[in-house]
């Protein structure tokens, strides 16, 4: 899961959280199985008030992206806590306490495994059941049951959520597989055949050279020139409409018309698979600013330092039309890589990219 979805799950997680935490305590003050209608006791009030508070400030830190590895985390235990601190203070005929115990299992089970999920169900049945033994025990202990029937639906929550997790896998399989039987299709119905006649037409080319038909050889070379041109956008609209990127409007004049003049500085040090991606960023880089931003020069830095790896590119073309929406190729690189792309110099005419992996 990229590292954004992550995010925006534990933020939505989060949410619930505080939604269910003023849920139950609007419900606990209606219930009127405990000390009537409209009434809570000053205990259960300042628990769930301080689930409450612990709910908003969760919110409030994965919002702000501080310590986004520690945070869910470091909630799923404090789920568990606050459960038994709740199941200590209303336990009886009926209690809130549960619903935090199952709310800590469905968190589990929406971000990890199978396996995780029943560790969290073991451990969140074995504190309930202790709880419930040492703090309620009532006539013969008739809520000692709650423990089992906990685990019980926490295996059904894992369970399910297992084979849904299989079922989205083999539905992505299975779109992936279409996919690619499309796009063969329409490579070898369009570009592949457009290939074969550009060879075979350029083997005719060849012959009318060899018999000193030059003109009419150059003539077919530029017409097939042209169309090679053509096809050439035609792929890069392809490939874009794959990514679901924006389009970008064709240029009055051919996009090699113009020659870039290059300065690369580079002094950086990585494991094979990072080089392998920051060449790959660099050489999108000079496509861009050669091939689409038509500069007369530009600008590549990559530099390493506090564990990071910096790469500046910067030309005098046209620029980026939409800052909004960085160059599509470059972008899914830096963020496969976990980095940060920032397009910088809105004053200074051209195209300015600012990108930083970790070097790690």
């Amino acid at each position: 899961m990229k590292t954004l979805d992550r995010n925006n799950l534990d933020l939505n997680v989060a949410l619930a959280r505080a939604a269910l935490s003023v849920l139950v305590l609007v419900s606990w003050y209606v219930d009127p199985s405990y000390g009537g209608w409209f009434y809570i006791d000053e205990a259960s009030l300042i628990i769930l008030t301080l689930h409450l508070a612990y709910s908003l400030t969760a919110v409030v830190l994965i919002d702000r992206g501080i310590a986004p590895s520690l945070v869910p985390a470091g909630c799923t235990a404090l789920d568990i806590v606050f459960a038994g601190v709740v199941t200590i203070v209303t336990e009886g005929p009926t209690s809130p306490s549960w619903l935090f115990f199952v709310f800590a299992i469905i968190v589990v089970d929406c971000s990890t495994s199978f396996r995780a999920v029943m560790t969290v169900t073991i451990f969140s049945s074995l504190v309930y059941l202790v709880l419930l033994a040492a703090f309620v025990p009532g006539p013969g202990n008739e809520y000692l049951m709650r423990a089992a029937y906990l685990a019980i639906i926490g295996y059904l929550i894992g369970f399910v959520g297992a084979q849904r997790a299989k079922f989205e896998a083999r539905v992505r399989d299975l779109e992936a597989a279409a996919e690619r039987h499309a796009i063969a299709r329409a490579l070898h119905d369009g570009y592949v055949q457009v290939l074969g006649g550009a060879n075979l037409r350029l083997e005719t080319c060849r012959n009318l050279m060899k018999t000193g038909r030059s003109a009419e050889a150059l003539a077919r070379i530029t017409d097939l020139q042209k169309e090679l041109a053509r096809e050439y956008d035609g792929v890069r609209a392809y490939i874009r409409s794959l990514a679901d990127v924006e389009q970008i409007p064709e240029f009055e004049e051919h996009p090699f018309a113009v020659e870039t003049l290059f300065e690369l500085t580079a002094n950086f040090a990585g494991r094979a698979r990072l080089l392998e991606q920051v060449l790959q960023i660099v050489l999108e880089g000079v496509r861009n600013s050669w091939q689409h931003g038509r500069a007369a020069c530009a600008a590549i830095n990559i530099s390493a330092a506090d564990h990071l790896i910096r790469i500046a590119i910067d030309d005098d073309g046209v620029g980026i039309r939409n800052p909004e929406n960085p160059p599509w190729a470059i972008a899914s690189r830096v963020a496969e890589f976990g980095g940060q792309l920032r397009i910088g110099g809105a004053e200074r005419p051209g195209a300015h990219l600012e990108i930083e992996i970790p070097a790690a």
